[in-house]
């Protein structure tokens, strides 16, 4: 008895004695409609303009900043809310997100001007910013021996909404236009609203932040949910135990925590400035920079290869971008051409839950951008519409394997205190290349530079290959960690 009494575990522990069952299950649904209702803010911006500047009479430039404005926001708002949830915890993070996405998204179907619909759309941007919140969130609740194929059965959310999107917009927009497009599919987020009280605290952020007792009694709902039983003894804070040995000033002690890991407990209580000043301590400034740069390089060309699915096929590269636009609006070639294209998510998800864990992250992530800059290559010049759709098909395949893949490594090589920032500004500096990407390739396109266009797609994607390659550490099969010194 008394054994037990003294008996310790972690969260790591618990989680894998727990394993994932009913209690997850909720969570992995209440995050998944988050990861859908983003899907379908993205994709429909493939619609959205198109549809707008016919009606509005819009240029080119002014068609584009509806996309770009909408990467503002969210480059805005990922930083933001990561810091929100470092500091106030991951609910209050998607609670706000989750309110500012619906209520701008609705909002956004009776704008009655252009300045309206651009400002409404940055707010939905802000709002969508909040995604990684609840990536991270979902990924604490996650048993970490297959973490890698439960954060890829995640990502399946992610195709949902975009096939969903593609159907929705097919039905609607020929009929009822983009104002309905813009309000159904504000639906999602007003879900995450409805169930919101019902949703849990992450017991390793509340463990961090020195709650042991409030982690304890989730894990405990976790046990009677999923019928299964904790480890014996009682939950620690990794979190409290440091704070205990910097007070204590204790001689023999104090070697064992690092100066980084007091910074990592003030950044913890004041958050803000100094949670981001934590991702370029030394311990994290390679893995920091490598991954902004990966997260650049797999936004603007995944957002770029589903907005030139639209722009090639349309008959761009032919240059005839006004008698294409009229025509097509008219038509359903659009609505076919992306819904097809969106079924490119499913491989892609496939191959990367088979890869992901055997092959581990950094490979994974590394040969699927490589891949994909094989598959672009011929659209360097003007090629057939069939081959142009089956270049695009195959490079939306493995972009959207290795963007499921950094999701999956970019949470695992945080400690748990700047988790949710980390993630935050590597989205926001991924929200970089969406802004970028209509403005300047796509925009090469409408110009008739499509070599050129291709080219800038190439040099982005090999860069990003390359990037993977030089990450300090692999991740597979590791426990996340509450500490930097764990780097070390």
């Amino acid at each position: 008895m008394m054994g037990e009494e003294d008996a310790t575990y972690t969260v790591d522990e618990a989680l894998i004695k727990l394993g994932f069952g009913k209690f997850q299950a909720f969570i992995l649904f209440y995050a998944g409609m988050g990861w859908i209702g983003e899907a379908m803010e993205m994709m429909l911006l493939s619609f959205v303009g198109p549809a707008v500047q016919s009606q509005w009479d819009l240029s080119a430039q002014k068609e584009s900043m509806i996309t770009s404005v909408v990467f503002v926001g969210m480059l805005i708002g990922a930083y933001s809310w990561g810091i929100v949830s470092d500091t106030y915890g991951r609910r209050q993070g998607f609670l706000f997100t989750a309110i500012v996405t619906s209520m701008a998204g609705f909002l956004s179907a009776l704008a009655p001007n252009y300045v309206s619909l651009l400002f409404l759309r940055f707010m939905v941007g802000i709002g969508l910013g909040g995604g990684p919140v609840l990536w991270s969130w979902f990924l604490e609740f996650v048993p970490a021996p297959n973490r890698g194929t439960w954060m890829v059965i995640f990502s399946t959310f992610w195709t949902l909404g975009t096939i969903f999107e593609a159907s929705l917009a097919w039905a609607i927009m020929p009929k009822l236009g983009w104002r309905w497009l813009l309000a159904l599919s504000s639906f999602p987020s007003f879900i995450l609203l409805i169930f919101y009280r019902a949703t849990p605290e992450s017991p390793r952020y509340l463990c961090m932040k020195g709650c042991a007792g409030a982690a304890a009694d989730i894990l405990n709902k976790i046990a009677t949910q999923n019928h299964t039983s904790l480890p014996p003894g009682h939950l620690i804070s990794d979190s409290q135990m440091e704070l205990e040995e910097i007070t204590d000033s204790s001689m023999e002690t104090a070697h064992l925590v690092s100066d980084q890991d007091q910074n990592e407990n003030v950044g913890t209580k004041s958050g803000g400035l100094k949670g981001v000043i934590m991702l370029l301590t030394p311990n994290l400034l390679r893995s920091t920079l490598l991954l902004w740069m990966v997260f650049l390089g797999n936004a603007f060309s995944y957002y770029g290869i589903v907005l030139l699915t639209s722009e090639l096929n349309n008959g761009n590269k032919d240059c005839k971008v006004k008698e294409v636009r009229s025509e097509h609006l008219n038509d359903d070639g659009l609505y076919k051409n992306v819904f097809i294209s969106s079924f490119a998510e499913i491989p892609g998800l496939l191959i990367s839950a088979l890869i992901v864990d055997k092959l581990g992250r950094k490979l994974s992530m590394s040969s699927m951008l490589f891949t994909s800059f094989f598959f672009m290559g011929p659209l360097v010049f003007y090629q057939s519409e069939v081959l142009t759709a089956i270049s695009l098909f195959g490079a939306r395949v493995c972009i959207s394997a290795s963007f499921t893949i950094v999701y999956i490594y970019a949470p695992e090589i945080y400690p748990t205190s700047v988790r949710a920032t980390g993630i935050g500004v590597a989205s926001s500096v991924g929200r970089i290349g969406g802004i970028l990407c209509p403005l300047v390739a796509v925009a090469l396109v409408h110009g008739c530079h499509q070599t050129i266009a291709v080219l800038l797609f190439e040099l982005v994607i090999f860069l990003s290959g390359l990037a993977v390659c030089f990450f300090p550490f692999e991740t597979t099969g590791c426990k996340l960690s509450d500490t930097v010194t764990d780097f070390k």
